[in-house]
């Protein structure tokens, strides 16, 4: 492809309203433009990327013996209402009415309309397990869509959808997707983690999340630095480490703590360790029910796990006014002793041990000295919900110590069980003529959102370092002077010959100066570059850049073909 011929439309500036790297860079690379919040075009050299991404996927799935089709991105309500999902999605989910005035959503995922395709198609066991994936358009209302692809409202998406006959073949084609998706991620040259992770909103009972790892990554998740184990924040567990309780347990004391609202600054009044400390929340769920929680002074609260172990559907902190009404007390000052009312009281697991700690007391400016577990309050219950720290000793091995990362969600595999199959009556018939329910998986894969991932992942401050299995041309051909005859005839030679070697190659021709072309094949990302000049070719030689390290090879011209052609095809080579 020659660069005077396509379409690039690089940017000096970084634009005003692009908060991370990789929208910033998307869009000074001239690989994206917006049309409207959270809805853009992509351009021809973001479009490759995503294309190759796509390839990428599409092969891996093929492999993985599932079935591509595709299905309308307009749903009809009926099928949400069936699934229950319709009042539940919440207002991500873009409704309307047609001129019937029938109700319509666009689609932010598929399971209702797959599953009430193979109710109607699928009815033996025979035909069973089948999987059928899709890379399709979708759309999210998002509240605050932000960071270009990274969350967009129209995106890209690679979902599918397994059915099998009981809960054992589920599992066996949920490994096949795991064990796909890691060869998808691997291919693409990224750094991630597959980690365990809460359902959400598709529901299910189990899911792991893809994770690249970048520094402006949304998501906390940990990793053990020992084992394989790794998970999301919101899931991620650790080992607890039961301390015997310290010393005799003192007589409870109330003591004034004036002005005194935060853990930090009560340990400090008193002269005590965060540690040493309890804090209250109090929290509502979706349907008005309340709940304290109680954690070490020095922890947080994980709520999807406080949520999950009291089974609610949403979670929220509690308002002024509703901590008032039932503790008798303003914020700040909350403890589980001397409640106005009766309230539901879950401790975190560490709680359990503590001795002499302090807690509120329920009194605006007061807190309790010495208040012990057993004796002075009696939780409901004890559960895991805090989060893991750095540190923590992993739950699956016993010499792994946690370690902390940001990452990137850009996959995510769920065990649905019978969710919407049992919802939506969609069965089959076994070998003994008996019906059953359908058991489920579904596997997603943001495209466009792997392609801004792998730039927050790989770039520096001249722009994007694309790995070579996404990049949108392997390599460039940089000619130093396009007024030099002989330079530009060489280039075109070189250029050539990379093409017949299955080289995708961009050629700059233009009539530009060196730092120019230089600039724009930097922000661009290509991964190697081939640079022909007036000098080099006196001595029968070219340069060749490595974008990712920057290393600059001064070679025989045909040598640096085969170099380049040795470097793209182990790049793309995938060795299991």
């Amino acid at each position: 492809m020659l660069y005077s011929r396509y379409f690039i439309p690089t940017v000096k500036e970084t634009p005003s309203d692009a908060e991370v790297i990789s929208h910033q860079l998307m869009l000074r690379a001239g690989m994206i433009r917006k049309l409207a919040a959270g809805i853009y075009n992509y351009l021809p050299m973001g479009l490759r990327s995503i294309r190759k991404f796509e390839n990428i996927v599409r092969e891996e799935m093929n492999k993985a013996d599932a079935i591509e089709m595709l299905m309308p991105g307009v749903q009809p309500a009926e099928l949400w209402q069936e699934s229950g999902r319709w009042a539940f999605y919440g207002k991500e989910l873009l409704r309307f009415k047609d001129r019937k005035d029938a109700e319509f959503c666009m689609g932010p995922t598929h399971e209702e309309v797959i599953t009430d395709m193979v109710r109607r198609e699928i009815k033996s066991y025979r035909q069973m397990p089948i999987n059928f994936y899709q890379i399709q358009t979708k759309f999210r209302d998002e509240i605050r869509p932000r960071f270009g692809l990274m969350r967009g409202r129209e995106f890209i998406m690679k979902d599918s959808y397994s059915f099998d006959v009981d809960s054992q073949a589920a599992d066996k084609s949920y490994d096949k997707m795991y064990n796909a998706y890691m060869r998808i991620f691997e291919r693409c040259g990224l750094n991630f983690r597959a980690v365990e992770a809460d359902t959400g909103s598709i529901g299910g009972s189990s899911s792991h999340e893809f994770m690249v790892l970048a520094d402006s990554g949304e998501d906390a998740i940990v990793s053990c630095d020992s084992c394989r184990y790794a998970a999301n924040v919101e899931k991620a567990e650790s080992r607890i480490v039961q301390e015997n309780a310290a010393g005799e347990q003192a007589t409870l004391e109330k003591t004034a703590t004036p002005d005194k609202k935060s853990i930090a600054d009560v340990a400090e009044f008193l002269g005590l360790a965060t540690d040493r400390t309890i804090k209250a929340l109090v929290c509502a769920s979706d349907t008005d029910e309340f709940a304290m929680a109680l954690l070490r002074g020095d922890h947080e609260l994980n709520e999807i796990k406080l949520k999950n172990a009291l089974g609610w559907n949403e979670i929220r902190m509690a308002t002024e006014e509703e901590v008032q009404r039932l503790t008798g007390s303003p914020t700040g000052f909350l403890g589980p002793v001397g409640l106005k009312e009766k309230l539901l009281v879950v401790a975190d697991l560490l709680v359990q041990n503590m001795t002499n700690a302090v807690i509120g007391a329920n009194e605006k400016d007061m807190h309790y000295r010495n208040a012990n577990p057993g004796r002075d309050f009696n939780p409901d219950r004890f559960v895991d919900i805090r989060n893991v720290v750095a540190g923590d000793c992993c739950s699956r091995c016993d010499e792994g110590k946690l370690e902390m990362w940001r990452g990137i969600e850009v996959g995510h595999v769920f065990k649905l069980g019978t969710k919407y199959s049992q919802a939506m009556n969609a069965t089959y018939l076994d070998a003994n003529g008996k019906e059953q329910i359908i058991f489920m998986g579904c596997y997603g894969i943001g495209i466009g959102r792997t392609v801004a991932a792998a730039i927050e992942q790989n770039h520096d401050e001249n722009g994007i370092i694309f790995p070579i299995p996404i990049a949108p041309f392997h390599c460039s051909v940089v000619a130093i002077n396009a007024k030099d005859k002989g330079v530009m005839a060489e280039s075109e030679e070189i250029y050539l010959k990379l093409e017949k070697l299955g080289i995708e190659v961009l050629f700059d021709d233009r009539d530009e100066r060196p730092g120019v072309k230089f600039k724009d094949n930097d922000l661009i990302g290509i991964p190697l570059r081939i640079v022909v000049g007036s000098k080099g070719l006196a001595e029968g030689k070219v340069e060749v850049k490595i974008r990712a390290t920057g290393e600059v090879l001064s070679l025989p011209i045909e040598e640096a073909i085969a170099t380049v052609q040795q470097m793209v095809t182990s790049a793309l080579e995938y060795k299991e």
